[in-house]
């Protein structure tokens, strides 16, 4: 009996072999039916951002900034391009400063084929944010996340319209977080990425594969010599850019806190010998004799340990706190002054800087 089974087994792989032999087509079938089922586990499966785009594309529109013609009121010329992001219904825009610094009007194209004209709401040069409005109904507002971190390896879309070619979309990773060095005094945090932002995406979106807004395209990174930087790239990251919206929507501009000090973070060995309680002070290192820290006190070698209770890490952290102060406002600032702990009161005066 066993041998039996086992013939028939046998006569009916050989008859199937020969079979797929014989007619290619069922091998084709077959590999087609194992791919559409799912059923081979290597299997490649189509990627794409469409629904990213989809989501956060509409939202995205296109900037021209128009001046009259020298000597002529009547002629406006468009002197410049840009791009800007839609992120309220109310119809506010976050663009860049250097797109409509020198606008004597700013006109707004949607991608539906809507165009408006637009009203400047405040600006930011620090931050090279501006705040447009449009009126319109059923404006687009792009995805908003304020829960989402940007982290180095994330995967962004860069949309925009560079050199008035139309919308584009350009792709690539996040290639670091917290970069200052090209920021007016190198007081912000951008976000640097590899997806190419051209002139015209500036004031464009940056976002995630979820379509959420990441940053306000800003600037590329050129050397000072002919030869062209690839992959280098900055954002400025939303929760800035909505944060300096907020102000300007309040206040018509960004108010800033003042102290007049200047100072760097301490050493690793000098945090060691303060002790772990102290860890993330730091050292004044100069006082502006005319501002509010110099009426307060300060004096250089002072280490700053807290500002208006709280406990500050490092010299960005330090103008976080104090930018976001009213001025007029007291506060009490905890500093280290030759090994004894001190409280000293300050009163918050306007930065009023140039940048």
């Amino acid at each position: 009996m066993l041998q039996f089974l086992l013939r028939s087994i046998g006569l009916g792989l050989a008859t199937a072999l020969l079979l797929l032999l014989a007619i290619p087509s069922l091998r084709t079938n077959i590999l087609s039916d194992d791919f559409a089922g799912g059923n081979n586990i290597t299997s490649a499966q189509e990627i794409s951002f469409n629904s990213a785009v989809r989501k956060a594309a509409p939202a995205v529109v296109n900037i021209y900034s128009r001046k009259y013609a020298e000597g002529n009121r009547s002629k406006l010329q468009t002197q410049s391009l840009g791009s800007g992001v839609i992120v309220s219904h109310k119809g506010y825009i976050i663009t860049n400063y250097h797109v409509v610094a020198q606008a004597d009007q700013v006109v707004v194209a949607l991608q539906d084929g809507r165009v408006a004209f637009a009203q400047l709401v405040g600006t930011d040069k620090r931050t090279d944010i501006a705040i447009l409005r449009i009126e319109g109904n059923n404006l687009p507002v792009i995805p908003l996340n304020p829960e989402y971190s940007p982290t180095v390896g994330d995967v962004v879309l860069a949309i925009g319209n560079p050199y008035n070619l139309g919308q584009t979309t350009t792709f690539g990773i996040i290639s670091a977080t917290g970069r200052s060095s090209i920021s007016a005094g190198g007081r912000h945090s951008f976000i640097q990425t590899d997806a190419a932002i051209n002139d015209g995406n500036s004031g464009g979106a940056l976002v995630n594969t979820r379509g959420e807004l990441v940053g306000i395209n800003t600037a590329s990174f050129q050397q000072a010599t002919e030869l062209e930087t690839y992959g280098i790239s900055f954002a400025i990251p939303y929760a800035l850019a909505n944060k300096i919206m907020q102000k300007i929507i309040a206040d018509g501009r960004v108010i800033r806190g003042y102290i007049g000090i200047d100072g760097q973070d301490i050493t690793s060995v000098t945090s060691r010998l303060l002790g772990n309680e102290h860890m993330g002070g730091i050292v004044v290192l100069g006082v502006d004799p005319n501002g509010p820290g110099e009426d307060a006190g300060f004096e250089p070698q002072d280490i700053i340990l807290k500002i208006d209770g709280n406990k500050i890490n490092g010299r960005q952290s330090v103008m976080d706190i104090v930018t976001e102060l009213r001025p007029g406002t007291v506060v009490d600032v905890l500093i280290l002054r030759k090994g004894e702990e001190q409280t000293i009161k300050v009163t918050i005066a306007e930065d009023t800087r140039e940048i």
